[in-house]
C-alpha cells in the first residue's frame, strides 16, 4: 500500500483529493502547512490559519486518517514574503502562488513528507499528471485541469520532473461543482466553504494592507497619458538580424512627467501595478483610467484612460536565461531555435497563440495578438495542447 501524504488546506478541494486517495487505497496522511505567524504584520482581525487547520483536522478525523500540523513559517518568510517585499520596492510585481508551489509545497513540504517515507505528495490542485515512456525514459506531463473554468496548472508552471514524479493531482478529472458535492455527500465541513482568495495558505491577507504594513508610505503623483500617436506610432528601424528586431519590440515605453498631466496624487508607486484599476481615486475622465507604468525611483505611476489604451499593450516579452524553467525538458529549444506554443501570462486567461525564440541571452514570447499588461515579475507559461511545457519570470 503507497503511503501519500496529503496537503490539508482547511479548503475543500484537498479535503476531497484526502478522500478520493482513501477510496482508491492508498495510506493517507494529512498535514496541514502553518506558513505564518509574524505577530508585527497584522493579516486580518480573524486568526483564519487557526480556523483553516481545525477545519483540515475535522475532516481527517471523519476520515479517519493521522493528521499533523507543520510549521513551515520561517521558510515562508524567507523565501515568500521577503521575496516579495523585495520585489514590490523594485516595482515588479511577484506571483506569490506559483512561488509557493515551487518553493513551499513541493519543496519543503514534500521532503519533510519524503522523510515521513511518503511515496507521494498530493495537494488539491484543478490540475493533471501522466507518464509517458521517451528513449527508454519516463517522462512526466503536466496537463490542464478538465474543468476549464478552474485549471490551476498555471501555478504549478515552476515544477520540475523531479518534483512531478512524487505528485499526485486526484481532482484534476472533476468539475468544482462534482468535488463539492463528494464533500456533501461525504458529510465533510469543508463542502461549502468559500474558497481562499488569500496568500497561498495564509488565508485572508488583503495584499495592499500587507504591504502597507512593510513597505513605508511615500506620497508621489499621478500622471495621465494621451492615448497619442506620436507615443506609439513610431517608424520601426532596419534590424540587423531577428534578435534586434525582438529586442526592440519587447522594451516597454518609456515615460516622463512632462509626457502627461498631473491628476492625483498615491500613497508609493511600489503598491501598484500595471493594468491595475482599483486604489487609484481619480475621478473626471469619461472611462476608468488604468497603470501603464510605475516609476518607482521617482515615485510616479503613470495611467492611460480606458482599457484599451496603448500603453498597455504589447507582443513580445522577454525571459532571461537564468529565468527559463523547462518542465519538460526533452522539448527545450536551443539558440537560434523557435517553436509555436500557446501561453499565458496570468492565472485565468485564456490560452494565446504565440512562438518561442530562443536567443543568446535568453528567450523571446511573440504572441499573435497584443496582450494587456505584460508585468514584470510575474510568469509566462507555455504549453503544447493541454500540456504546460515551460515557463519563465517577465523581464
Amino acid at each position: 500500500m503507497k503511503r501519500v501524504i496529503v496537503g490539508l488546506s482547511g479548503g475543500v478541494d484537498s479535503s476531497v483529493a484526502a478522500y478520493l486517495l482513501k477510496e482508491q487505497g492508498y495510506e493517507v496522511i494529512g498535514l496541514f502547512m502553518k506558513n505564518w505567524h509574524d505577530d508585527s504584520v497584522t493579516i486580518s482581525k480573524e486568526c483564519p490559519w487557526l480556523e483553516d487547520s481545525n477545519d483540515a483536522m475535522l475532516v481527517a478525523d471523519k476520515l479517519g486518517i493521522p493528521f499533523q500540523v507543520v510549521d513551515l513559517s520561517e521558510e515562508y518568510k524567507e523565501r515568500i514574503v521577503d521575496y516579495m517585499f523585495n520585489e514590490y520596492e523594485q516595482g515588479r510585481t511577484p506571483n506569490p502562488d506559483v512561488l509557493c508551489n515551487r518553493e513551499i509545497k513541493f519543496d519543503v513540504f514534500m521532503k519533510i513528507a519524503l522523510d515521513l517515507g511518503a511515496d507521494y505528495v498530493a495537494t488539491g490542485h484543478y490540475c493533471r499528471k501522466d507518464i509517458l515512456e521517451k528513449d527508454g525514459e519516463l517522462i512526466y506531463r503536466l496537463l490542464s485541469g478538465l474543468d476549464d473554468n478552474k485549471d490551476q496548472s498555471y501555478f504549478l508552471c515552476q515544477l520540475s520532473q523531479e518534483q512531478l514524479a512524487k505528485s499526485l493531482f486526484p481532482i484534476g478529472e472533476l468539475k468544482k461543482d462534482e468535488v463539492r458535492k463528494i464533500a456533501a455527500d461525504q458529510e465533510l465541513i469543508t463542502a461549502d466553504k468559500k474558497d481562499s482568495q488569500g496568500l497561498c495558505f495564509i488565508g485572508k491577507v488583503r495584499l495592499p494592507e500587507f504591504l502597507q504594513q512593510k513597505l513605508s508610505p511615500k506620497e508621489g503623483i499621478i500622471v495621465q497619458i494621451p492615448d497619442a500617436d506620436h507615443f506609439y506610432v513610431k517608424s520601426i528601424p532596419v534590424f540587423k538580424n531577428k534578435e534586434d528586431e525582438l529586442s526592440y519590440l519587447s522594451t516597454k515605453h518609456k515615460y516622463n512627467l512632462e509626457d502627461g498631466k498631473v491628476v492625483g496624487k498615491h500613497q508609493g508607486a511600489h503598491y501598484f501595478t500595471k493594468g491595475q484599476r482599483k486604489g487609484l481615486a481619480v475621478g473626471g475622465t469619461v472611462e476608468p483610467l488604468f497603470v501603464i507604468d510605475t516609476d518607482v525611483e521617482k515615485n510616479i505611476i503613470y495611467t492611460g484612460e480606458g482599457k484599451n489604451h496603448r500603453g498597455l499593450y504589447r507582443n513580445v516579452l522577454f525571459v532571461k536565461n537564468d529565468d527559463i524553467h523547462w518542465v519538460r525538458e526533452d522539448l527545450k529549444i536551443t539558440e537560434g531555435e523557435s517553436l509555436k506554443v500557446l501561453a499565458r501570462i496570468r492565472y485565468r486567461q485564456k490560452l494565446q497563440k504565440a512562438e518561442l525564440f530562443r536567443a543568446e541571452k535568453g528567450l523571446y514570447v511573440v504572441f499573435e495578438n497584443p496582450q494587456s499588461a505584460i508585468t514584470e515579475g510575474q510568469f509566462v507559461a507555455w504549453y503544447l495542447e493541454d500540456e504546460l511545457v515551460g515557463s519563465g519570470v517577465i523581464n
